[in-house]
């Protein structure tokens, strides 16, 4: 794939997210029922008058590690969810689909799981409903600290249910790479003796590339890694590097299947990024991880959020179900086959709890060094979306499109 091409993919999560962020300034939307959300906090019952259907769209891949705790939920629950009903859409497609149905008067979406990126488009948008309205109904998460930072993004208007310290970590193949790099000007001496076998993903399209970008300035030492625009060593390393970088992929998955075939020799990743694959063999299990000295972590978490609108039955069903998706039972099973690793937002979830398949997949593909890794290292929440989006652009500006 030509680099254009990967700049046209760049452009059009871009695009999506300027439009939803750029729509703030239209105001809050005609929510129609969910109008009383606007002049107050809603009246919640305990339980749903009768069992409801929950509606519940996906704009993060969250069902891969939360699918089995709702499932749960309506099977010892019935009395509170009859059934669920789950869909799929891009983020960047997020808070247009919401703000439609909020505009007719007829929200059909229940509850939303997202990442970082449609949590912040809605609250700018003002789409969600109150989370904190209602804290005395969920009570306080006993969160780990990382998880507890990442929740402030939510600015009292969603629940991180999942979390997990992604990256930036490298992944290479032990059979070309001997000594693989510990510092970033290890890595550039590496790709400069080596071009064109090092790669990484368009940050707007890929966790890996957005952990690597926004990490990079806690490495080099810009002084002010909350703003991209101040990052001037990262931007010049960048640069430097994109000399030795053949084509840049349009997301991990592309990465991760030029390690696998020898295109490349080395690619960025993270802990869920380098268990899963190789777990589901798109990876062979022989490729190696190594952090770089005296890294930060890039945390990242996903989050349920309710669209303003839906009706109070429907709120407490939804409200009941984050509530259970936040017990240690529950959250055991967010260490799923590593995707997310090691998954669980809460305090005391050790693997241990995790379902027997989990524990399997994980004995087996992952890395008992990610767990002193990351008791190690400082870690630091994403950037907020608006400036997600700058870097992006600055990215595409100043490095690909050089």
């Amino acid at each position: 794939m030509s680099r254009p091409t990967s700049r046209r993919t760049f452009r059009t999560a871009l695009a999506g997210l300027l439009l939803a962020l750029a729509a703030a300034g239209c105001g809050a939307p005609d929510a129609g029922g969910g109008a009383a959300e606007d002049k107050g906090p809603q009246q919640v019952p305990a339980r749903p008058g009768e069992p409801v259907v929950l509606d519940i769209l996906d704009v993060a891949g969250n069902l891969q590690l939360t699918q089995g705790m709702i499932d749960a939920f309506v099977a010892e629950h019935p009395d509170i969810v009859s059934k669920v009903t789950y869909s799929k859409a891009p983020a960047p497609d997020l808070a247009g689909k919401i703000k439609a149905q909020q505009q007719a008067g007829r929200v059909q979406i229940d509850l939303v799981l997202t990442g970082t990126d449609g949590l912040a488009a809605g609250i700018s948008q003002k789409l969600w409903s109150s989370m904190d309205a209602h804290r005395a109904f969920l009570g306080t998460p006993d969160y780990l600290e990382p998880a507890a930072e990442m929740q402030k993004l939510a600015q009292g208007q969603g629940t991180a249910v999942v979390y997990y310290p992604s990256g930036p970590l490298i992944e290479y193949n032990p059979d070309k790479v001997k000594n693989p790099p510990r510092t970033p000007a290890e890595l550039l001496a590496w790709a400069k003796a080596n071009p064109k076998r090092f790669q990484y993903a368009d940050p707007a399209n890929s966790g890996p590339g957005r952990t690597w970008l926004m990490g990079l300035p806690y490495l080099l030492g810009d002084k002010n890694p909350s703003s991209p625009a101040s990052w001037d060593k990262t931007w010049a390393y960048l640069k430097e590097l994109d000399k030795y970088v053949d084509v840049y992929g349009s997301g991990t998955t592309e990465t991760m299947k030029n390690l696998a075939s020898g295109q490349t020799d080395m690619i960025m990743s993270t802990t869920g990024w380098y268990i899963n694959p190789r777990a589901l063999g798109t990876v062979p299990k022989k490729m190696k991880a190594g952090h770089f000295d005296n890294m930060t972590w890039v945390t990242d978490a996903q989050y349920a959020v309710v669209p303003k609108g839906v009706d109070a039955d429907t709120m407490s069903a939804a409200l009941n179900l984050v509530k259970w998706m936040l017990t240690p039972e529950q959250q055991a099973k967010a260490y799923d086959d590593g995707y997310f690793y090691p998954g669980p937002a809460i305090k005391n979830v050790p693997l241990a709890m995790a379902p027997e398949k989990s524990r399997r997949t994980l004995e087996e593909y992952g890395v008992p060094e990610f767990d002193q890794w990351i008791e190690r290292f400082p870690k630091k929440p994403s950037l907020p979306a608006e400036a997600q989006v700058e870097a992006f652009d600055l990215w595409n500006r100043e490095v690909a499109g050089g």
